[in-house]
């Protein structure tokens, strides 16, 4: 991310997110004969909040942020969903993202609703005073709408357990004690074991599930990942633990490739090593980072940024498996075009519920004022996701549609009849 926007203007976005999630909610929605006037009520948000943070620089100078809330539907329970920080945030964007929170949390069963935030801002031009009075300022501009029984933020790109933890500070400062308030916090600061590796791990255990319903071995598996944050680098551990064969991983300093199997414990530590990049790596050949995306693979996944496969380059996608770790990495377009040719597509809806999911453990944990072992938290999140795993693949076999529209007729379905159940219609 370039550091050339420290005053937080929003770029101009290539593609119409929300319009991209509305066209999966409607497919949906018309196989599951839904009334046009209640489709529009689900689809449209509750509330949507546009903030103006004014923040001291450390030159002096003030400068001008604009944030954002969209609490998207909250028939199944408290709004919930991450915040972003980065230069590209638009209204269009986070409303997108609130409402893939809604199917998201409804599919999985947990009792959230769906919600999105974030700021307009480059992070690498903010110190970490900075950024620490942005966030506090963020927080007194939204405090109203936020709590653990109404709305609870997490992280989410650019953001982390210390941004969550000054939320948290800021809010009590106002409210009192509400550790809930937000979740994704440090774990000595009331966070959940397992929350950090929560999604990758999440993506792992789905791959395992999906190439064994279609009569792969992970042994017999080769695997392309696109990305080596978070969510990359815990699936990549899990998916290294459980045999598969990895043989490309990219980051930002490009992509790393060895078709014999790529050493995940030495990339892992040497990307610990180096502040949290690959730059640099010489234990495997350097390819291009859209070469990663093309390679002849079984398994591809996307974990990076959104968009990355499109109508242009969907032709030369070879994997015929895909599971979207990251949100939204395969637009429209080419997502039909994939699916039209036997593409098998986890769609990221289900494939990165894994956060979502302990994020809600660690909200029940801080309600009870009790602690869970790492342990009864990997166990759980594997009971729930698996379970929203095979409701989808069941559907989807039953109804002979795609893994992402069944995921969407269940989720939208639990959230319609909540809505109906409690009179909204």
């Amino acid at each position: 991310m370039a550091a050339a926007n420290p005053r937080g203007k929003a770029l101009a976005m290539s593609h119409h997110a929300f319009e991209n999630v509305t066209r999966y909610f409607q497919k949906a929605a018309k196989v599951l004969k839904l009334d046009p006037k209640e489709s529009r009520l689900l689809l449209t948000p509750r509330r949507e909040l546009r903030v103006e943070c004014n923040v001291r620089m450390d030159d002096g100078s003030v400068a001008t942020f604009i944030g954002f809330r969209v609490q998207h539907d909250n028939s199944r329970g408290p709004y919930k969903g991450g915040l972003r920080f980065h230069p590209t945030v638009d209204i269009d964007d986070v409303r997108a993202l609130a409402s893939l929170m809604t199917w998201k949390t409804a599919l999985v069963g947990v009792p959230f609703g769906g919600a999105k935030g974030g700021i307009s801002v480059d992070t690498t031009a903010l110190s970490t005073i900075e950024l620490e009075r942005l966030t506090r300022k963020f927080t007194q501009n939204i405090h109203e709408i936020i709590g653990d029984t109404s709305d609870i933020p997490a992280p989410d790109v650019n953001t982390n357990g210390q941004v969550m933890a000054w939320i948290m500070d800021e809010y009590a400062k106002l409210h009192g004690f509400h550790p809930g308030v937000v979740t994704g916090k440090p774990v000595d600061l009331f966070g959940s074991e397992g929350r950090e590796e929560a999604t990758g791990r999440g993506v792992g255990i789905m791959a395992f599930k999906l190439l064994g319903r279609m009569g792969r071995k992970p042994q017999e598996s080769r695997v392309a990942i696109q990305g080596f944050g978070n969510v990359g680098s815990h699936c990549a551990k899990y998916m290294h633990e459980s045999e598969f064969k990895i043989v490309a991983i990219s980051d930002v300093s490009g992509a790393y490739f060895d078709k014999r199997g790529l050493n995940i414990p030495d990339m892992l530590r040497y990307y610990l090593d180096h502040n949290l990049t690959l730059q640099g790596y010489a234990g495997a050949e350097r390819i291009a980072n859209k070469d990663l995306l093309e390679l002849d693979v079984e398994l591809l996944i996307p974990a990076a940024i959104g968009h990355v496969i499109t109508a242009e380059n969907a032709s030369r996608i070879k994997a015929p498996i895909i599971i979207e770790a990251a949100n939204e990495p395969i637009e429209p377009d080419a997502d039909q075009l994939l699916h039209s040719r036997g593409t098998c597509i986890l769609p990221d809806v289900l494939a990165n519920a894994g956060g979502v999911t302990v994020s809600y453990f660690e909200w029940v944990q801080n309600l009870q004022y009790y602690k869970w072992g790492l342990n009864r938290v990997r166990q759980e999140l594997e009971a729930v996701i698996s379970r929203a795993f095979d409701d989808v693949w069941q559907l989807s076999q039953e109804k002979r549609v795609s893994l992402r529209t069944a995921a969407y007729m269940i989720a939208v379905s639990r959230v319609h009849k909540a809505t109906a159940a409690s009179g909204s219609f």
